[in-house]
């Protein structure tokens, strides 16, 4: 006589769970206002370093402006502390006292 389904697991087949691998932690790379990195300089970090559009760059830079300092993006902690030396790298050739922080978000 076959078997009929008792909704027991007499027969069932284990199945290997895999583990969940958990998102690495993400981190914002802040550009800071100071009195004497020009606007242009900024837009140009911003196209360059983090590959933001022109109006990307602008709306960016007038934030950085006009409320002390400004998202130019969010990484993970490796790309952000790479772009942050980068940035700090090419203010400082240009004679700029550009502030670039890493935050984690």
């Amino acid at each position: 006589m076959p078997k009929t389904y008792t909704g027991e697991q007499e027969d069932a087949v284990a199945v290997a769970s895999r583990p969940r691998l958990k998102r690495p932690p993400l981190y914002k790379v802040i550009l800071h206002n100071d009195d004497f990195t020009t606007m242009d300089f900024v837009i140009f970090v911003l196209q360059t370093v983090f590959a933001r559009t022109e109006t990307e760059a602008v709306a960016i830079m007038l934030a950085v402006h006009t409320e002390g300092s400004g998202v130019a993006g969010i990484y993970t902690f490796e790309i952000a502390d790479t772009k942050a030396a980068k940035v700090i790298e090419l203010a400082q050739t240009h004679e700029y006292p550009l502030l670039c922080t890493v935050e984690e978000e």
